[in-house]
């Protein structure tokens, strides 16, 4: 990969492997963060907002998944997140969640929605190389549900709703657009 962006993690930008949501934040407080100081706190984008709207003192009044970060760049006891979750729709769907050392990835989730999940242990293996969701079923079982509670409909943001037609799979989505078979028609 191009400067070695993903530093030697599996995925890239759109992925959900590490190398394509594992990003260093980089925050500089003077007087307020100590220069040099490493977190392993696990948060996401959708942090920023909770965390600028405690910068400034003002109440977030629509809800969020996100927490605010103040605690930790002042070197304070921080909340942590159960988990975390990430949803794409193109390439047939993704769903990950980051709960702890675990994480839990299922590719092609818009044809297999109850389909198999990929488990990494992110403390012995932060590169994902080596899946163990069999040597721990319970664990892929519990990131499934969480998949399933996540993961919700919207019209504005559709996630492909599967046709059944003469039992060929036909993906449709509220565009017009329909995909049979990888290739993309438009009416």
């Amino acid at each position: 990969m191009f400067f070695n962006s993903s530093a030697g993690l599996k995925g890239v930008k759109r992925d959900l492997y590490e190398g394509g949501v594992r990003t260093p934040f980089i925050a500089w407080w003077p007087g307020t963060i100590k220069a040099g100081r490493q977190s392993d706190f696990a948060g996401a984008f959708w942090d920023l907002l909770p965390t600028f709207a405690d910068l400034a003192d003002v109440k977030v009044t629509s809800p969020t998944d996100g927490i605010s970060i103040v605690p930790e760049l002042k070197g304070r006891q921080q909340k942590k997140h159960d988990y975390l979750y990430w949803e794409f729709h193109e390439q047939g769907g993704k769903q990950a969640v980051r709960m702890g050392k675990w994480k839990g990835i299922r590719l092609n989730a818009m044809t297999h929605s109850d389909g198999p999940v990929a488990l990494y242990d992110l403390k012995s293996d932060p590169a994902e190389q080596h899946d163990i969701a069999a040597a721990h079923p319970e664990i892929a079982a519990r990131i499934a549900a969480i998949m399933k509670k996540e993961h919700i409909e919207n019209e504005d943001f559709p996630f492909l709703r599967i046709l059944r037609s003469n039992s060929e799979r036909l993906f449709q989505d509220s565009s017009g657009c329909a995909v049979e078979q990888e290739v993309l028609f438009c009416y």
